[in-house]
């Protein structure tokens, strides 16, 4: 399994890399033509606003399921600054309260975890991630009318994805419980009507 985790971490970054430069030229684009002439409507603005979006959701996709060297960190400035932007516009906030350097691995589980809560919040909410002096990190999400569906997140503890899950809008329920495994790291999680807490 470590082969495959490996090989999908792989895969994300080639897709990222070769992603975020055209992304990045065609954002440039949008603000040199908004600069230099009076095409400054409602057109250009959603054009500017769904490549800002993509970009945002490029830059998390990277860190989530890019690969992750056994000794690289990221930066909380990197990390806040993708979660700020992927949450712009979005019903969904994002609080980062660690503070220091983060192991990369342990940033991709915790991006993969965002994934699976954004799942559960159809209706917009709050996810607050912190350390604890132990070490372990805890994520909260908390938002009104949460679909916290137990099939998809019963088994993740255990280390086993939810069996009827095989589907593009899941495969962060698939992938998480073979990263973790491949990591060492284990997953304690307290499901309730308006919540969810997971600790790794």
């Amino acid at each position: 399994m470590t082969g495959a985790v490996d090989l999908a971490a792989l895969v994300g970054s080639r897709l990222c890399h070769d992603l975020i430069s055209p992304l990045g030229a065609i954002s440039n684009g949008v603000e040199l033509i908004s600069m230099s002439s009076r095409l400054d409507g409602p057109e250009m603005q959603l054009i500017g606003e769904s490549v800002g979006a993509a970009n945002a959701r490029l830059r998390f996709f990277r860190i989530a399921f890019g690969d992750a060297a056994a000794d690289a960190m990221i930066g909380p400035g990197e990390i806040t600054s993708t979660l700020a932007a992927v949450s712009e516009g979005s019903r969904l906030s994002y609080s980062w309260a660690a503070e220091g350097e983060v192991r990369r691995r342990e940033a991709k589980v915790i991006f993969l975890l965002l994934q699976c809560l954004e799942t559960a919040m159809p209706f917009g909410g709050e996810v607050s991630v912190d350390r604890c002096e132990t070490g372990r990190w805890r994520l909260q999400a908390e938002g009104r009318h949460m679909r916290i569906d137990p099939d998809l997140w019963q088994g993740l503890p255990e280390g086993q994805p939810p069996r009827d899950a095989q589907t593009p809008a899941m495969v962060q329920f698939v992938l998480l419980p073979s990263v973790m495994a491949c990591y060492e790291l284990s997953l304690d999680l307290q499901l309730c009507d308006d919540r969810i807490i997971a600790r790794v």
